[in-house]
Formats: structure tokens, C-alpha cells, sequence
């Protein structure tokens, strides 16, 4: 589909819609948070903000039941896989430490990129690589290196890690196979991450207990309009980006995140905010829109090109 609106073309828009979904993930952590402050702990907070959007986009499954009957299980797969993906990387925080699954996730521009080569035969280019490094450049600035090297230790590590193959996966399918609207993904999107995260509170009620069911209607209070506004916004365009761009020069774009989430903490929390994190957060925003600021400047010089009188 095309952005008239904008005058611009299903490419720019979809990498304007990746561009807003790293703005929604960055902020991803207040509403969970929130959720765990109102006795919603660990996966039942990802339970619970995933499964009201589910609950606002179900029409979807009727609207788009044609779509449906005809599709077989492997179109559904992008969104479902999206779904499992998003499950994860939340998941993961649970179980090793942030600046970890951060790191560990963020490998995705690599397998993105490769998927891209062996599925779509499109080249990693030294630009690309080029981009993919200023962005681990960027990571390391913002994230320090107490971490260490992010080689998986422990299960929420594979988590975070397989959260970002998954993803690229989920990318790969979109993107091939067009049979399947980004609607009915962004569906399966969260009915799928609402399930998985159900279903670990359920297998570690023993540890986090049962969810406060009573705090939830001065919850919905709020998180109707989070959900509203940005959280199903937000899925969609994590989802439309896939079905347009190489898998991983989406990835490069989400990576805003951790620039959006390192400026958010330091407003809301007592985290720092300094010439390091400023400079990691620059070399983070530089690697996400290098390809997408060159194919710009090249469409630009070759509509500059067609409008030049021939001497």
C-alpha cells in the first residue's frame, strides 16, 4: 500500500513504520512495569499487555475471515512467530540481566541480513556492515561493558537470543509470502505473545504467585488508552516493516529502542544520562538510517537526473 498522504511509497513508509515501532519498544518497559507494581509480576505483567490489544484486534479474525479459509498454516506463520518472538525478549528479562538480553536480542541485524542473502539472495554489503557496526558501537557505549561478552550463560540469555532469531525468522516470512495481510499478523501477534506469557505464569505460579485480578479494573484505567494509542499502533507497524524491508534493515531500525529506553529511564528514573549515552544513542540513530538516508539521497539524484534539460 502506498502512503499518499504522505506522498511517499510502500519502502518509505515501511521504514517509518520500523522507526516508530523502536520509539514504542523503548518505551515498552513503563506500562510492564506499572503492571508488575499492581501485583501483576513477571510474565503475567507481558500476559496482560499483550492480551488486551489481542482482545481490541480480535474483529480482525472475522473481518479477515476469507483471508483465513484460503491461507494454510505456513502464511500465518510471520505473525505467529512475531507473537512467539515478542514473548521471549520479554521473558528473558526475567531470567538475566537487561544490558544481556539487550545485547543478546540486538544480534538480530545479523541474522536478518543473512536470512536476507540466503532467502532473497541480497547482498551484506559493506555499508551494511558498516551500519551493523555502529550500532554494536552504540550498544556497548550506552550498555558499558559490565556485561561482558554476550555469549548465552543462562536461560533467559537463549531466551533473548532466540527472541532475535525468531524475529528475523518472522521477518523473512513476512516479507516472501504476501498472502497473509499485516492485520492478520498483527492479530496473531498478540494473541500468540498473550498466550505464551500465560502460559509461563501459569508454569512459575509456584515462585511469582497468582496475578492480583483485583487490581485490574484500576489498571485498565490507563492501560485501555496505552493500548488504544500506542501499544496496538505499535504492534502494527513492528509487523508492516517486515512485509517491506529486508529483514535486516529493519532490525538496524528498531535499535532505536535502546537510545528511546536509555532517554526514557533517565526522565522517569534515577538512571544517568551522559555524554556517553548521548554519543552511544547518535551512533545508534546513524546506524538505523544509514540505508534508508541513502536510498533517499539516491532517489533524489536520479529524480534531479530526469528533470535536467539534455544539452
Amino acid at each position: 500500500m502506498r502512503w499518499p498522504c504522505l506522498n511517499i511509497g510502500e519502502k518509505e513508509g515501511a521504514t517509518l513504520a520500523s522507526l516508530y515501532a523502536g520509539i514504542i519498544f523503548g518505551i515498552f518497559w513503563i506500562p510492564l512495569r506499572a503492571l508488575d507494581e499492581a501485583g501483576f509480576h513477571g510474565p503475567w505483567a507481558a500476559m496482560v499487555y499483550s492480551a488486551l490489544p489481542a482482545l481490541l484486534v480480535s474483529p480482525i479474525y472475522w473481518l479477515r475471515r476469507d483471508e483465513l479459509r484460503m491461507a494454510n498454516w505456513k502464511p500465518l506463520m510471520g505473525g505467529v512467530l512475531g507473537g512467539v518472538a515478542m514473548a521471549l525478549y520479554s521473558l528473558s528479562f526475567l531470567y538475566t540481566e537487561v544490558m544481556r538480553a539487550v545485547l543478546l536480542f540486538y544480534m538480530m541485524p545479523i541474522w536478518g541480513f543473512m536470512l536476507g542473502r540466503i532467502v532473497l539472495n541480497d547482498p551484506i554489503t559493506p555499508p551494511r556492515w558498516l551500519a551493523i557496526g555502529f550500532g554494536f558501537l552504540g550498544m556497548g557505549i550506552i550498555l558499558g561493558t559490565e556485561a561482558g561478552l554476550p555469549l548465552p550463560k543462562n536461560a533467559g540469555d537463549w531466551m533473548a537470543l532466540g527472541s532475535g532469531i525468531t524475529f528475523a525468522f518472522a521477518a523473512i516470512m513476512m516479507l516472501v509470502d504476501e498472502k497473509v495481510s499485516v492485520w492478520t499478523h498483527g492479530a496473531n501477534f498478540f494473541a500468540v505473545s498473550a498466550l505464551i506469557s500465560g502460559i509461563a505464569g501459569f508454569l512459575m505460579i509456584g515462585s511469582i504467585g497468582a496475578p492480583d485480578w483485583g487490581a485490574l479494573g484500576s489498571v485498565l484505567v490507563w492501560l485501555i488508552p496505552v493500548a488504544l494509542l500506542v501499544t496496538v499502533p505499535g504492534g502494527f507497524a513492528t509487523l508492516y516493516g517486515p512485509t517491506k524491508l529486508n529483514p535486516g534493515v529493519v532490525s538496524l531500525l528498531f535499535m532505536l529502542e535502546i537510545g528511546v529506553a536509555a532517554i526514557t529511564a533517565t526522565i522517569l528514573t534515577d538512571e544517568p544520562f551522559g555524554a556517553r549515552h548521548a554519543l552511544g544513542v547518535l551512533l545508534i540513530t546513524c546506524a538505523g538510517l544509514f540505508e534508508p538516508a541513502r536510498d533517499f539521497l539516491r532517489v533524489r539524484v536520479q529524480k534531479t537526473a530526469r528533470t535536467l534539460p539534455d544539452s
